[in-house]
């Protein structure tokens, strides 16, 4: 990777993303999100808000974990980026469920948040 791809906020927003994920913070990680925000995560329906967003993860099972692998980003200009991430999701039963994760990010002030947040989970042998 190059020096510039190393700095984009993907990178940040995907290490504070996983350790708010990792121990189970379900307020921060509601606030790494834009207020008005889209999330598809594992559920049928798309959430809208960082309320959903909160409420989303504050139901994921507190043993859970999520690693990350390869990631890819791109610029939209100066307010937008995005990118896409390797993850896995696990926990200590070997429980395991691969994915494509999406995101959309919007810089707020000088923080960026996520705008936009879509899991595809990563099937074999189809």
């Amino acid at each position: 990777m190059s020096a510039e791809t190393e700095t984009h906020p993907m990178h940040d927003v995907l290490s504070r993303w996983k350790a708010a994920f990792d121990t189970h913070q379900a307020d921060v990680m509601a606030g790494l999100f834009t207020p008005d925000a889209l999330f598809q995560g594992f559920g049928p329906e798309v959430l809208a808000g960082r309320e959903a967003v909160r409420g989303y993860y504050a139901a994921v099972p507190e043993d859970r974990t999520a690693h990350v692998g390869r990631v890819h980003t791109y610029g939209i200009g100066e307010l937008m980026a995005g990118g896409f991430a390797d993850v896995t999701f696990r926990d200590p039963t070997g429980w395991a469920a691969p994915v494509h994760l999406s995101l959309v990010l919007q810089r707020e002030g000088g923080d960026w948040r996520i705008r936009q947040y879509h899991v595809s989970q990563v099937m074999t042998g189809h």
